[in-house]
C-alpha cells in the first residue's frame, strides 16, 4: 500500500528510509521557519531527494502534514508506557515538559489533532488507557470509565500543552504542574476501587 493512500495508518516500522528523510527534513524546517514557509522544494533539498519523490510519497500537503505530525509524535515526543493508570500524572508531566522543549513541533502535532485533519487520531493513547483501566479498576461502570479515559487522553496531548501555553501564558513548570494535578484529580475518586 502506498504512503499516499493511508499516511495516518503507518506505524513507526512502516516508514521507509526515503520517507524518514523527508519527514525529518520537514520537521527540521518547521523548527527553523514555521509551517507556512516550508515548500516542497526546501524539503526536497534538505532530505536529499527530488520534489517528485515527495509527491510520490505524499500527494498533498495535508498528507505530508499528517505524516510529519505522526512522525514527530513517535520520534520527537516518544512516551514511556506507564506501569499503572495511577502513574499517568507523571507520564503527563513528562510529556508537557518535552513539548515545551520543542514548541514549534508541539504546535504542529496539536494543530493537526485539533483540526481533525483527514483522520488524525485525536487521542492516540486512548486504547492504552482503556486497557489499563480495565486491568486495574474493572469495577468501573461504562460512563465513569469513558469519562476518565476521555479526561486523561485529553490531558495527555500536545493540544493541552498548547492551550495552557497560548490561552493561559503558563510557564513550562506551571503547565507540567497543572496537567499532573488535573490527572491526579481525575484519578483520586477511583483509587480505593483498585482491583
Amino acid at each position: 500500500m502506498s504512503a499516499t493512500s493511508e499516511p495516518d495508518d503507518r506505524s513507526a516500522g512502516d516508514v521507509n528510509r526515503t520517507q524518514e528523510a523527508i519527514l525529518a527534513a520537514y520537521a527540521e524546517l518547521i523548527e527553523e521557519l514555521g509551517t507556512d514557509d516550508v515548500s516542497f522544494r526546501l524539503i526536497a533539498r534538505r532530505a536529499g531527494v527530488g520534489e517528485r519523490t515527495i509527491f510520490r510519497n505524499y500527494a498533498t500537503r495535508v498528507d505530508l502534514l499528517l505524516a510529519v505530525a505522526a512522525w514527530i509524535e513517535r520520534r520527537i515526543f516518544p512516551r514511556q508506557d506507564s506501569p499503572s493508570i495511577f502513574d499517568m500524572p507523571l507520564t503527563i508531566r513528562a510529556a508537557m515538559e518535552s513539548y515545551d522543549h520543542r514548541p514549534e513541533l508541539a504546535h504542529v502535532v496539536a494543530e493537526t489533532t485539533m483540526r481533525g485533519i483527514s483522520g488524525a487520531t485525536p487521542s492516540p493513547r486512548r486504547a492504552m488507557l482503556e486497557e489499563m483501566i480495565d486491568a486495574e479498576v474493572p469495577s468501573l461502570g461504562d460512563a465513569e470509565r469513558r469519562a476518565i479515559v476521555a479526561a486523561l487522553a485529553h490531558l495527555d496531548s500536545a493540544a493541552t500543552w498548547v492551550t495552557f501555553r497560548r490561552e493561559f501564558g503558563m510557564t513550562r513548570s506551571d503547565i507540567a504542574d497543572a496537567a499532573a494535578w488535573a490527572a491526579e484529580a481525575v484519578l483520586d475518586p477511583i483509587r480505593s476501587r483498585v482491583g
